[in-house]
């Protein structure tokens, strides 16, 4: 990440929360949030302090974390939907249990999350929801099935959320991250942004214009524009923070 210093808008008297908080993106996030004048809560699998512990493959948990969320703040203006599972998937050796799971975190909770929340702030007159997808909402590689169909599919609710919401003064976006060094670029034990493929293919033969995965912080940064007053006007969109890679083929 560059040294130089990035400005951020003020959340000053907003509260937040931040699902997935606990690590990576979501992590960066609710830091940036925090530092930004905002009451963040932390909705996560993982216990941190001062966050709530919500298993999001769960329905009912994730509906009723959401109305406990709003129970613990008073109100909510800001929904970041960043918790999300990948897991190895192929289509001819399907595993119905991964697939369900799968959807149920990246897709299922984040709507219903965004149900909850984002009547609360039409209610209310204001709100901001990012949804952070992922590239792979549009593109796709073997082996990513269910993770792919759960962020297309998040992609397609952040536009029906925004058109709904739109007159409330509710705005709804979504963040796509490309390759991002986070303990989900972690497989089989493997960093893949350590290894020789990653840098032959990705960076010296050009695909990864940028020539580097992003820093959390990076990503963080282009939510809490688009999750921040600064944002009056952009709505249903998807911000693809991917360092140039779906630019060229």
């Amino acid at each position: 990440m560059s040294d130089q210093a990035i400005e951020a808008p003020s959340f000053s008297g907003r509260a937040a929360v931040v699902t997935g908080g606990a690590h990576g993106i979501g992590a960066a996030t609710a830091g940036l949030l925090r530092s930004c004048g905002a009451e963040v809560l932390v909705v996560d699998i993982d216990a941190i302090d001062g966050g709530m512990v919500v298993d999001l493959a769960d329905p009912a948990a994730a509906s009723e974390g959401a109305r406990e969320a709003l129970q613990h703040l008073g109100r909510v203006d800001v929904l970041v939907n960043c918790a999300g599972i990948s897991r190895p998937n192929r289509l001819e050796a399907l595993d119905l249990d991964v697939y369900h799971l799968t959807l149920a975190v990246n897709l299922h909770a984040p709507v219903l999350m965004m149900h909850v929340l984002g009547s609360h702030m039409a209610a209310s007159g204001y709100g901001r929801i990012v949804n952070v997808t992922s590239i792979h909402s549009r593109l796709t590689e073997p082996g990513s099935l269910a993770y792919d169909i759960s962020k297309a599919g998040l992609e397609s609710a952040t536009r029906t959320a925004a058109i709904e919401l739109a007159a409330s003064g509710v705005l709804v976006n979504a963040v796509a991250p490309g390759f991002v060094d986070t303990r989900m670029s972690v497989v089989d034990g493997h960093n893949e942004l350590d290894g020789a493929p990653f840098r032959s293919f990705y960076v010296d033969q050009g695909r990864l214009p940028v020539q580097r995965a992003a820093a959390p912080a990076e990503v963080a940064h282009a939510i809490a524009w688009l999750g921040s007053s600064a944002n009056t006007y952009t709505t249903g969109q998807s911000l693809v923070v991917d360092g140039g890679l779906t630019a060229r083929f």
